[in-house]
């Protein structure tokens, strides 16, 4: 769960994240094919594990009867490239991606369609400077946990010669209570460890003049990838780390050595 997070030592034996495309397909006595699609796809995480500690086998289990909470669940994703959604990675679509201090900066274009560019016009400024946050769909940040080292990074913005005066941040508590703020003055990637007693983490940046400039891509990404992004044309695309209910589990016990074989776990992502 959000705040109680835990990593898992052994290694998955196959890790299956495809969306669920969910596309149906009808064949006319003609000969015609019509295709219908959602208009949302879900992911898929299909995780399947050799063997696996009795703790970490416990964790699973309470996650999967739901015994301390009716989830959902959230899944930091060894192979995300990206946390940020699709969209928000790109700085296109709805505004509510973002949140703004007060009436300093004021947000354009993205509720227009899906694929409008976002436009950030900074109005006035603090003593401090004007902030704007990058928010989670479903929790008051994105889920981490203590010691995980984080790189984040508006490269749109810095690539339209936005006058920021640093990235940001935002360490907050399982339950809600921003713990403080880190900041990186600069336009270049900013690296962090989550500190003690986090359990989210919002990005932000802080801007020190006014002027309107395009969002452009950003990145949030486990690691240090401040080198991989210094020499990149554009940062990876945004993958999401939204929040998941668990659709399926199973084990087998092995008494003989305290430990669990062919553990399996299955979850489909939470739509709104």
């Amino acid at each position: 769960m959000p705040g109680a997070m835990r990593e898992i030592i052994d290694g998955a034996a196959s890790f299956d994240r495809s969306p669920d495309l969910g596309v149906s397909e009808f064949r006319a006595l003609d000969g015609g094919v019509t295709t219908w699609a959602p208009p949302v796809q879900p992911r898929r995480l299909k995780l399947q594990w050799a063997s696996m500690e009795l703790g970490d086998v416990d964790h699973l289990d309470r996650l999967a009867r739901r015994l301390d909470a009716p989830g959902p669940v959230a899944v930091v994703d060894p192979l995300s490239r990206n946390l940020l959604s699709g969209a928000q990675g790109a700085g296109l679509g709805a505004t509510a991606k973002w949140s703004v201090s007060g009436s300093d900066i004021i947000l354009y274009g993205g509720d227009i369609g899906p694929h409008v560019p976002v436009t950030v016009s900074v109005e006035s400024l603090h003593v401090d400077g004007a902030d704007l946050y990058w928010n989670h769909p479903s929790w008051p940040g994105f889920p981490v946990t203590p010691g995980m080292e984080l790189t984040w990074w508006a490269y749109g913005l810095m690539q339209s010669t936005a006058a920021i005066s640093a990235h940001r941040l935002e360490w907050i508590t399982p339950t809600g209570t921003v713990l403080g703020t880190s900041a990186s003055p600069g336009n270049g990637p900013m690296v962090e460890y989550v500190p003690l007693f986090t359990g989210f983490v919002r990005p932000a940046l802080r801007f020190s003049a006014r002027g309107m400039w395009d969002m452009g891509a950003s990145v949030l990404a486990m690691g240090n990838k401040r080198p991989e992004l210094n020499t990149a044309a554009q940062p990876p695309a945004g993958e999401g780390c939204p929040s998941y209910s668990i659709t399926g589990y199973s084990h087998e016990a092995s008494p003989g050595d305290g430990r669990y074989r062919d553990i399996g776990l299955e979850l489909v992502e939470v739509t709104r």
